[in-house]
């Protein structure tokens, strides 16, 4: 098992706020690209895996969407700070999965944590409107809501960054999410 900060990296699957092994127990190596060896042995997701998920979210999706912007907001201002707080330790894990330089990585990491901070500052702001059709004239009323699960995957290179870009505002939004990383940087 790798170590970050002299701790167990869990590498199993995250689903409905507990780790476990995939439905099959498949497990998969990830590899270090400077020199081929295994970090870590990741748990693989099967459709048994993906199905629990979907219901884990479904399951959430009501109190999620239900909390204020404000509430929301909370949560990834902490996720920034959270982020913030580790950027060695998640530079090392993109640098040893990605093979990126250790700037680079430090660099992506700080990027990858700003998508929660100005996403928790756009919760707020979910404003709608009131305006007429060009034609009609019509009264025409946009209002913002939660609109359901997101379902999301990540490339390989940007493995953090691409992630909270799109985990951030989907949140924001008020809508749950599953995220399935690339499987050559799922760390």
């Amino acid at each position: 098992m790798l170590k970050v900060a002299g701790q167990d990296l869990n590498t199993d699957l995250w689903i409905d706020g507990a780790w476990r092994a995939g439905a099959e127990g498949a497990r998969f190596d990830v590899l270090n690209p400077a020199d081929e060896t295994v970090l870590a042995s990741v748990a693989s997701a099967e459709i048994a895996d993906a199905d629990a998920a979907l219901d884990a979210a479904h399951a959430a999706f009501a109190d999620w969407a239900g909390r204020t912007p404000r509430a929301r907001s909370e949560v990834l201002r902490k996720a920034w700070e959270l982020m913030t707080e580790r950027l060695d330790e998640i530079a090392r894990l993109i640098t040893l999965e990605n093979g990126k330089a250790g700037a680079d990585a430090r660099g992506e990491a700080a990027y990858a944590a700003e998508f929660f901070r100005w996403f928790a500052e756009e919760a707020v702001r979910a404003d709608g409107m009131i305006t007429r059709g060009p034609s009609t004239g019509a009264r025409i009323v946009v209002q913002h809501k939660p609109a359901g699960i997101a379902v999301l995957v990540t490339p390989w290179n940007y493995p953090a960054a691409m992630g909270t870009r799109k985990i951030a505002p989907a949140l924001a939004a008020g809508c749950p999410v599953i995220i399935k990383p690339a499987s050559e940087t799922p760390l």
